[in-house]
């Protein structure tokens, strides 16, 4: 283990007893958006987990996906967040058994190994490291650390990500916003920014979008919109906008109405490929498989519930899909994960004594 760029963070271990060194795990889900480390003690698997989960510190910070941000600072502020966790939590590095770092971006094994590659300067070199995409903890948040079914996340980007019981997986979209996350946070308000322009330029009909998206940005005219967009293209702002979009819509704008069914049939196809390549649903389309939604895009807050309509979509073909709401965030879906694989490995060690 070495200090890395950011050694001085790790100064509060010196001040730490001895008594401080109990087992712990992390947990991280790192977005686009936001960045979150859960810290939690080394427990039994049982069936069922404790509720409350027994979680020893929180800890929050911004964006880490490299593709956003860069390399740099994403590492930055992942080696920040699980620093804070430990302080938080009195414990320190000595203490880790198991990371497991869920991060958007993590799009190939090249970004797994640059990532563990780093990991392993910052942990004593017997903790245990995994590192995945974030749609694997939102998966695992909603089946409680078990891989097993599929995944829709839809906030500022969108993925469908699925894994069947024998350890195969596969995944749909996520491919960021230049290459067509569309359904996600991004894709909808960036449709709704299009659709303004559109109407001012005479291409496209009239719309809500306009006097609405003005009023919220305070702009006084269609052409300040192309200056507001560009004055910041940054995922999470624009995706900011969803909404205004859901607003107009439910008040009857055709092109709101038009640009939200389209989001939901284009989730809705990203899981039936997964569910597909993967043949969760059997071969007549009806075997149960739990279908995790998670994301500001999917959340039942407005009478045009895109979630609901994506789940109508998707059951008209696969009426074994059972949709869950995770009752706990990402974050401690990744630490579940590390305390599974975790405890994995110590009875496959044990048995080959």
């Amino acid at each position: 283990m070495k200090r890395y760029r950011n050694g001085g963070i790790w100064d509060f271990e010196h001040q730490l007893p001895l008594s401080s060194n109990r087992p712990v795990i992390l947990g991280l889900d790192g977005g686009t958006t936001s960045t979150v480390c859960i810290c939690m003690p080394i427990m039994p698997l049982s069936e069922p987990l404790p509720d409350p989960l027994p979680l020893l510190a929180r800890a929050l910070a911004g964006c880490s996906n490299h593709n956003s941000v860069g390399e740099t600072a994403a590492r930055e502020t992942l080696e920040e967040v699980m620093a804070d966790a430990l302080s938080k939590s009195g414990s320190n590095r000595s203490a880790v058994r198991a990371v497991c770092l869920a991060v958007s971006g993590v799009n190939h094994p090249t970004d797994q190994q640059r990532i563990l590659s780093w990991l392993r300067d910052i942990f004593p070199s017997q903790v245990k490291l995994y590192v995945r995409n974030d749609a694997v903890a939102a998966l695992a948040s909603g089946t409680m650390g078990k891989l097993h079914g599929c995944v829709l996340i839809a906030g500022t980007g969108t993925i469908a990500y699925g894994f069947t019981e024998d350890g195969r997986e596969a995944r749909a979209a996520g491919a960021g916003p230049v290459l067509g996350d569309w359904g996600s946070g991004y894709g909808i308000a960036a449709q709704a920014l299009t659709a303004v322009i559109r109407a001012h330029d005479g291409r496209g009909p009239h719309t809500m979008l306009t006097s609405t998206i003005l009023q919220t940005l305070d702009l006084s005219s269609a052409d300040e919109v192309i200056g507001w967009t560009y004055a910041d293209p940054s995922w999470a702002r624009i995706a900011a906008l969803v909404p205004v979009v859901v607003s107009c819509a439910e008040a009857g704008d055709e092109v709101a109405n038009k640009i939200l069914k389209e989001a939901v049939q284009e989730l809705a196809i990203s899981v039936k490929a997964v569910v597909q390549r993967l043949g969760l649903c059997g071969a007549d389309g009806k075997n149960y498989f739990p279908l995790v939604m998670v994301g500001g895009v999917l959340e039942a807050n407005q009478r045009w519930d895109i979630g609901k309509e994506v789940m109508n979509f998707i059951s008209k073909d696969y009426s074994g899909a059972l949709p869950i709401r995770p009752k706990v965030e990402p974050a401690v879906g990744a630490a579940l994960l590390a305390l599974n694989e975790f405890m994995k490995e110590c009875v496959e060690e044990a048995y080959r004594r």
